[in-house]
């Protein structure tokens, strides 16, 4: 991936080093599911530049990662999948990376779309891009229940915004390090990350994108958002949406006049210290 970003930003402006890319995947418990994404992955991007969050797995998938030459940072127990990708954020952030994508453990999300997701980035045409399952009318690795979720989904963000999102529950996304800053504020979503946050950034007025990317019925285990957590996932998100006006501004945001830069390290400032400085 390195070498096809490297010749998709000189076609596109014809001077300047190619974009430093940083792919993260959440995962938990994806020790069967895992391999195969990296094996997939990783002729396309350097291992160096893969980075698995392992949150708090009980099984081999952090070891696994390893052996493949990826980076792994390990949450001690479980803490979310929004906390998974804002510890990929900060990473992103503190080591100077230009773009991130994000992608799923469960292979569903071919990595072979990776270039077709980033082309709006390189040409300038988007800040944040979602790979929508739905735009050619599939329906792979998404189940009744989720469908339905979506479609919601989609009506809400339609009555709030004004523009449709066909897949928000989507772990597929490509984004400039400007949209990364805005997503590592105070109330960024430690569970599920879905259309609050593009609703959010819609209102700060990046450019969101939505392209047509297939996805595929995930290999083993069980979706997030199966069974009865649908129920808790769309009350969490209404009551998400409700607070967003009240969200605090990201610490990162330094030349807006949105507070200091964080420390260099990993993760939120301590709590004392956010009160002291408040």
């Amino acid at each position: 991936m390195q070498a096809t970003l490297e010749a998709e930003e000189q076609e596109t402006t014809g001077t300047g080093p190619a974009p430093r890319l940083l792919v993260v995947i959440p995962a938990k418990d994806e020790a069967h599911n895992l391999p195969r994404v990296l094996d997939e992955l990783l002729p396309l991007v350097p291992a160096g530049h893969v980075l698995v969050v392992d949150d708090g797995s009980s099984d081999r998938t952090g070891a696994l990662a390893r052996a493949h030459g990826c980076r792994v940072v390990r949450h001690p127990f479980n803490l979310g999948y929004g906390a998974s990708l804002l510890t990929g954020y900060h990473l992103m952030l503190r080591e100077g990376f230009d773009l991130l994508v994000q992608l799923d453990a469960d292979g569903q999300h071919p990595p072979a779309e990776l270039p077709r997701l980033l082309a709006p980035l390189l040409a300038g045409e988007a800040d944040h891009v979602l790979g929508s399952r739905y735009l050619d009318g599939g329906h792979a690795g998404a189940s009744l229940p989720r469908r339905l979720a979506s479609s919601g989904l989609t009506t809400v963000a339609r009555w709030m915004t004004g523009r449709r999102f066909s897949d928000p529950t989507s772990g597929f996304q490509a984004m400039r390090r400007e949209v990364v800053e805005a997503l590592c504020h105070e109330s960024f979503p430690e569970d599920f990350p879905d259309l609050d946050v593009l609703m959010d950034l819609d209102r700060r007025g990046f450019r969101l994108v939505e392209i047509a990317t297939p996805m595929r019925d995930r290999l083993e285990g069980t979706s997030m958002h199966g069974g009865l957590r649908i129920l808790y996932y769309f009350y969490r998100l209404f009551l998400s949406i409700a607070l967003m006006p009240v969200r605090r501004p990201s610490l990162y945001r330094k030349d807006r006049g949105d507070g200091p830069r964080p420390p260099a390290g990993l993760g939120r400032a301590p709590v004392r210290e956010r009160r002291q400085a408040g």
